[in-house]
This record gives C-alpha cells, sequence and structure tokens, in this order.
C-alpha cells in the first residue's frame, strides 16, 4: 500500500509544494490513478467530489510538463468557472516551483484578457466548454500542441449539455495525446466517449460499494413543503454548524432563502446564476474568510466549489437526480473530516427518497425535528456559555460600578439581572420558532407501516391529504399539476389562473378545472403546456407564498 507521496516517483519540487500544502498521505484515487498516468496511460476515474481528483490529474501533468517547449500542453475542462479557477489555483500551488503558467478561461471575462494571455504563452489551459470552443474558433487557441488532456466532472459535462462543445474540442487534440476522464458517475454517453476518444483507458472506481463519503451522517427530516423555513431555522439553533451550504432548486429559490435567513439575523448570502462573477467571487471569499456562515446556492454555481471544513450540507430543495445528490453533500465530509448531509423531503418526494438510497447504496437516517423546547433550551445553553465566558474574563470593574450605582438608586439586584438578560437576548426576538407540519411514520403491532399527523397538522390538512386528486376526471389532452398551497393560505382560482398564465407564459385557454382544498390545489392544464409550465413555475409565488408546482400522479 502507498503510505506516502515520496513513493510515487514526482519531482522534488512536486513533492515541495504538495509537502507545503498540507497533505502528508495520497487519497485512494491518488495513490492509483498518479502512478498510471505517470506512465503516460489513460485513466478512466469514478470517484465523487471531495476524493482528491484534482491533485490525481494535475500532479502527473506537472510532471510531465517539457519547461522549454512552446505551445499549450495541457488542457483541463470543466462545466462551470468556479470549478475552472478552482482547478487553475490548484495546479498554479502545485506547480509553483515550477515555473507553471496556467490560466483559466470562462465566460463572465473580456476575451482580450484571456487572448492577451494566451499570445504571451502558458502551458496549461483550464477552461469551461463554451469558452474553450469560441477561443478555438477565434484561433487565439491552438490545441495541437496539447500532450495532456483531462475531462473533470464529465457527468455534469453531460447533464449541462456540454457534449458536443466537447466532443469538437477533442477533436482539435492531437490523436497521441493522453487523456484523463474523472466523473462521479459514469452515465452511458460518457461511457461512449472514453470509447471513441481515449486509448484503452484503466478504469479506477474508488469506493464502489458506497457512492457517498463514509465520513458523511446522512439523514432527512419528512415536512410539508410550507415547514421548510422553519425546520432550517430549528436546526439552525441547536445543530453546531460552522459552515453550511444550503441548497434550493431554482435561482429565485436562493435568494429569498438567504434573504429570510437573513432578515433572521443568520449570515447567509446566495450564490447563483444571475449574479457576475465578480459578486460570486466576492461571496465565496466571505465564504471561506467565515464571514459568511450559510450559503445557499443552487447546484450549477456550486460545482466544483474550493471550500474547506463545511460542517454541514442542507437539502432544503430535495435534488431531482440521485447524482445531483452525491455531488451535493460531495462538499462536506472532505479529506478523512466528518460532516452532516440534511435533506428535507416532502410526502411527494418519498420515491424519490428511495431512487436515491438505492443509487448510493446507503441508507439516509430517518430525524425527527427539534421540538420548541429544545430549541428554547439550547438557545439558554448558549446564553448562559457565553455569560460564563464574560465573567471569567473580568474587567467588568465600570459594570460593577454601575451596578452599584442602579442598587444606590433603588433597583433590585434580581431585577436588574433579569432586565439585562432581557436585553442581551433581544436578537432571540426577531427569529421565531414557526410550527412545524412534520409528517411522522410508524409501524403499528403487526409491521404494517401507517402514517401519523403531528400535533401542528390540522383535521382538514389530513383529510386533504387522504383525499385522492380525482385523475380520472380529466378532459382529453389535459395533466393535473398539484400546488401545496389550498384555502388555508388563502389562494383562489383567479390566483392561480393568473400565475400560470403570465409566469409560464401559456393562453388562459390552455388552464382546465381548478380544485382547490384546505392546504393543496389541483389544476388542470393541456398536456402540450404542462412541461412549460413545471419549468417556469418551479419556485413561484402565490399571495407572497413560495409555491411548489408537480405533476398530480408522481
Amino acid at each position: 500500500m502507498i503510505t506516502s507521496f515520496e513513493t510515487l516517483g514526482l519531482r522534488p519540487e512536486l513533492l515541495r509544494a504538495v509537502d507545503e500544502s498540507g497533505y502528508t498521505q495520497p487519497t485512494p484515487i491518488q495513490a492509483r490513478a498518479i502512478p498510471i498516468l505517470l506512465e503516460q496511460r489513460d485513466v478512466l476515474g469514478q470517484a465523487q467530489t471531495g476524493t482528491g481528483k484534482t491533485a490525481a490529474f494535475a500532479l502527473p501533468m506537472l510532471h510531465q510538463l517539457d519547461m522549454q517547449a512552446s505551445g499549450v500542453q495541457g488542457l483541463v475542462l470543466t462545466p462551470t468557472r468556479e470549478l475552472a479557477l478552482q482547478v487553475s489555483n490548484a495546479i498554479y500551488r502545485y506547480g509553483r516551483y515550477s515555473g507553471v503558467q496556467v490560466l483559466p478561461v470562462y465566460g463572465g471575462q473580456p476575451y482580450t484578457r484571456q487572448t492577451r494571455r494566451l499570445e504571451r504563452g502558458v502551458h496549461i489551459v483550464v477552461g469551461t466548454p463554451g469558452r474553450t470552443l469560441d477561443l478555438i474558433r477565434q484561433k487565439a487557441l491552438d490545441l495541437h500542441t496539447v500532450r495532456y488532456l483531462v475531462l473533470d466532472e464529465a457527468d455534469e459535462m453531460l447533464k449541462m449539455g456540454f457534449i458536443d462543445d466537447v466532443e469538437a474540442i477533442l477533436s482539435e487534440t492531437s490523436t497521441s495525446r493522453q487523456t484523463a476522464l474523472f466523473s462521479a458517475t459514469l452515465p452511458e454517453p460518457i461511457r461512449r466517449l472514453a470509447d471513441k476518444y481515449m486509448h484503452n483507458p484503466t478504469p479506477i472506481t474508488i469506493d464502489d460499494q458506497t457512492r457517498t463519503v463514509p465520513q458523511t451522517e446522512q439523514r432527512y427530516y419528512r415536512l410539508e413543503e410550507s415547514s421548510k423555513v422553519a425546520a432550517v431555522t430549528r436546526l439552525l439553533e441547536v445543530e453546531d454548524i460552522k459552515s453550511a451550504l444550503i441548497f434550493a432548486r431554482t435561482k429565485v429559490g436562493a435568494a429569498q432563502l438567504s434573504e429570510t435567513l437573513l432578515a433572521r439575523g443568520y449570515t447567509a448570502e446566495a450564490l447563483h446564476g444571475d449574479m457576475s462573477q465578480v459578486a460570486r467571487e466576492s461571496v465565496l471569499r466571505r465564504f471561506r474568510q467565515g464571514q459568511v456562515t450559510l450559503l445557499v446556492a443552487t447546484d450549477v454555481v456550486a460545482r466544483g466549489l474550493d471550500i474547506q471544513d463545511v460542517s454541514h450540507v442542507i437539502n432544503f430543495d430535495m435534488p431531482y437526480d440521485a447524482e445531483d445528490y452525491v455531488h451535493r453533500i460531495g462538499r462536506t465530509g472532505r479529506a478523512g473530516r466528518s460532516g452532516v448531509a440534511i435533506t428535507f423531503v416532502t410526502p411527494r418526494e418519498q420515491r424519490r427518497l428511495r431512487s436515491i438510497e438505492a443509487f448510493t447504496r446507503q441508507p439516509m437516517t430517518r430525524a425527527t425535528l427539534p421540538t420548541v423546547a429544545e430549541v428554547q433550551a439550547r438557545r439558554e445553553e448558549r446564553f448562559k456559555i457565553h455569560l460564563d465566558s464574560f465573567i471569567s474574563a473580568g474587567n467588568l470593574e465600570n459594570e460593577l460600578s454601575l451596578l452599584a450605582e442602579l442598587v444606590s438608586a433603588g433597583y433590585a439586584t434580581t431585577d436588574i439581572a433579569a432586565a439585562a438578560i432581557r436585553m442581551a437576548r433581544a436578537g432571540e426576538l426577531q427569529r421565531p420558532i414557526d410550527e412545524i407540519r412534520e409528517i411522522a411514520d410508524h409501524r403499528d403491532a403487526s409491521g404494517a407501516k401507517r402514517t401519523r399527523k403531528s400535533r401542528h397538522t390540522t383535521t382538514a390538512h389530513t383529510a386533504d391529504r387522504a383525499r385522492p386528486p380525482r385523475q380520472a376526471r380529466h378532459e382529453p389532452g389535459m395533466v393535473r399539476l398539484a400546488l401545496d398551497l389550498g384555502r388555508a393560505h388563502g389562494i383562489r382560482p383567479g390566483d392561480v389562473v393568473g400565475a400560470i398564465a403570465s409566469e409560464a407564459g401559456i393562453p388562459g385557454r390552455g388552464i382546465g378545472a381548478i380544485d382547490i382544498h384546505q392546504y393543496q390545489t389541483f389544476v388542470d392544464v393541456k398536456e402540450r403546456h404542462a412541461d412549460q409550465v413545471l419549468q417556469n413555475m418551479q419556485r413561484s409565488t402565490l399571495r407572497g407564498q413560495t409555491v411548489t408546482l408537480v405533476r398530480a400522479d408522481h
């Protein structure tokens, strides 16, 4: 077994950089991939995020660079600009004693800045497929000298529709190049790409039994959509969170949630695709420096973020795909450290939960949300610890003098202390402990599963959930959709029609029957409009309330 980087055969200047980076022992993917890549053989690697893939391909690339040769020798393709920046920074860090010149290329930056760097000469280019292909077509980037090519997060490039661009880029390189492909999952299109463009690659699979990091504690909470904000704030109160990455499904949802958390006194910021690159980098810098504790992000921008010591990942919105789940929770439990992955599951998402567990081959633990009493007890515990630190530190002469004045003025010491405590804890008033409609599954004596409503769930809501959506009453050519808001939320038929017609951009005649229940609403839309409505209303609002829209039969 390889126990140190020294046994891998890397150049001394690379070993020095690795040592100064704080790494003493290679991870499994590094231990297996580096020797093969040093032999100039292709590698098809499957390993989840956080296992050290970057060093696994970067160190052999740097080892094989000819510092006297001209032209671009190494090319790394990544799905997002955040990952491109992360990888280029890592390569520069590992190669700082080799004099390597690395250039990240991605959209959102002026072309001139990148073309000028290319004119001056660089050894390695790290880029997103779109910008890389643009530079090739502008004749600013010549890949015929590339000897070492890496496809990083290949499954994500497939999902984002970049595979055609990737193939166009590969066709611009020499067929004699060495290729390394790394991916958390290997769907059939990725395997076909490998068969077409790689030379007898050596397959490497890490953690074949489970696709998630074993150090990560995985648990889920089953609750209603409308209770998610209340649930996440309770968890923020009682969990020992150093920093957390919270995933929302859409850009609007990420922005709304970060604003809600900020209003409740948490240091939270959003990270989504509508932000400029400068703004995104500024947010990431504050998060890395600990100025921001909670980062609310969408999947695309969070891909490949170089963030250390994320204690918690919270899936505020459950991912659609099991692969996305693997990528999300790979942000915690990195490099041998422990982490916690929390997922909110609504009743309609139970089947998706089971598919994720089947894919990862690792069950999630069902957990119960903290009670109001537990949140209040934790607040008091934190206050006592904070108070004790002030008392232990001493230097309270001014405060004791003021206390003596107040006592002399006739105030009782206990009244002064009680009033001071209330003032010190005034900030808690902006964090209300809202009620939660949590769905609790139990098994009776026979072992059959039954569902019991929480004490905050009303009888009307229970009847609402038990009542079928009457799918058989559809008119021909209509699809029934379900919204998680109803009469209890003030929803009226005009609200539903107006929201769908305006936000989804379909004519009013494309909307059929509307059936409003106490806590949910069913609406029929013409089948040809269904996908358009679902896509455009993933995280919309009705009467100022976030609404989730799904197919009623899913």
